[in-house]
């Protein structure tokens, strides 16, 4: 895979290169037709315009390095993605709590990174922009490993309630909020619900 990187990249810099290439040939071109035409008045704009490009067709430049070291420099880079796997395959945003599902799913929503952002103050921009950069290019997979945990969810919450010990814990916890709620609302302390 890294020589597929390397190969691309190499490939960018010679199409830049022959483009540069071109771009000096058209310029020598013009020179020269210029230089044909008949000679009117010469204007100051002219010869500023004529000495700017004969400088540059002069240089003993062969490509445009200022351009061409940023791009190669950023494709040898390797994004890094700020997503990591729990050890119960769920996968969240590093150093967060917050999952690549949420981010979906506001995304999803017409969420933008800003506004999700705001709804996880623990990420980052980029942290955001990054995450939907990975959901977008590799949708397919996100949306398996999405159904899956959907899936996974749907089972547990199944077995949580067709469990008798959570059926008891449920019923008890209900009871105690209804005659907590009956107390109050004979101390007149109850507010209406709704």
């Amino acid at each position: 895979m890294t020589s597929t990187k390397l190969e691309s990249g190499v490939f960018f810099t010679q199409t830049l290169a022959f483009r540069y290439r071109l771009f000096e040939l058209s310029l020598q071109n013009l020179v020269v037709a210029h230089e044909s035409t008949p000679k009117k008045e010469t204007t100051k704009a002219d010869c500023q315009l004529s000495t700017l490009l004969l400088q540059r067709l002069s240089s003993d430049q062969t490509r445009p390095s200022r351009i061409i070291k940023p791009i190669m420099v950023a494709l040898e880079e390797t994004i890094s993605m700020p997503l990591v796997v729990t050890e119960h395959g769920t996968i969240r945003i590093k150093g967060s709590r917050v999952s690549l599902d949420s981010i979906v799913h506001h995304f999803k929503l017409g969420a933008t990174a800003e506004q999700i952002v705001q709804s996880f103050p623990s990420l980052s921009l980029g942290d955001v922009y990054s995450s939907i950069a990975y959901y977008l290019t590799h949708r397919q997979e996100i949306e398996e490993y999405l159904q899956e945990q959907e899936t996974a969810a749907d089972v547990l919450q199944e077995q949580l309630e067709s469990n008798p010990d959570y059926q008891a814990e449920i019923a008890e916890l209900r009871s105690r909020m209804l005659g907590r709620w009956t107390a109050a609302q004979e101390n007149g302390d109850a507010t209406p619900i709704g």
